[in-house]
């Protein structure tokens, strides 16, 4: 597998997701300075021209959540995600689409002191921290004691706010954010 990759971008996640696996990959480094996200080979991989990509073999893949979904199927014995069939399935497929529907562009207005109106099509940061702050219960994860590929999803868009100097302000998710970076292969912004 190969990890179209630079430090200062979404491909972190996706490198995060990587480790947790127990992945074997090679990191090709991609310049964003240079616009090498937007030369016409790479837009053969991803016609997006954005970070990340992942190619395994014959497969193409870019967004986060597609990749993380494709990997935590592609290593069952990583434990990333719910098996089909299995009960928790729909909660875990829910919360990794809710990830990026719902909780990114909501950080993402709250970021920037946008207004989330409703026409935007998505609920407010407030809201989203809501939802967040009762899936994650009584933690230590979203699944309970179980880490998975939607704590990679979810909790990266904490992480993310953090480095924007932007603490939730409630201890529940505070501490879940906590236990995400001390994880072995939390995922590191800049490395």
């Amino acid at each position: 597998m190969k990890l179209y990759y630079n430090p200062k971008s979404r491909a972190a996640i996706t490198k995060w997701m990587l480790d947790e696996c127990g992945a074997t990959y090679d990191l090709v480094p991609i310049s964003l300075e240079k616009r090498e996200h937007k030369a016409p080979e790479f837009l053969k991989i991803n016609p997006a021209g954005k970070l990340p990509a992942l190619v395994d073999g014959d497969t193409r893949l870019f967004e986060n959540a597609a990749i993380c979904l494709y990997l935590a199927d592609k290593f069952p014995e990583a434990r990333l995600a719910p098996r089909i069939g299995e009960p928790q399935r729909g909660r875990y497929l829910s919360l990794m689409v809710y990830s990026t529907s719902q909780l990114e562009p909501s950080m993402g207005d709250h970021l920037m002191k946008l207004e989330t109106g409703p026409q935007r099509g998505w609920t407010d940061f407030a809201t989203a921290m809501d939802v967040i702050e009762g899936e994650v219960g009584d933690g230590p994860y979203l699944f309970g004691d179980r880490f998975t590929a939607a704590d990679v999803m979810i909790g990266s868009m904490f992480m993310w706010a953090r480095l924007w100097g932007n603490a939730t302000g409630r201890p529940r998710l505070e501490a879940y954010i906590d236990r995400l970076q001390a994880r072995p292969h939390a995922m590191k912004m800049g490395k």
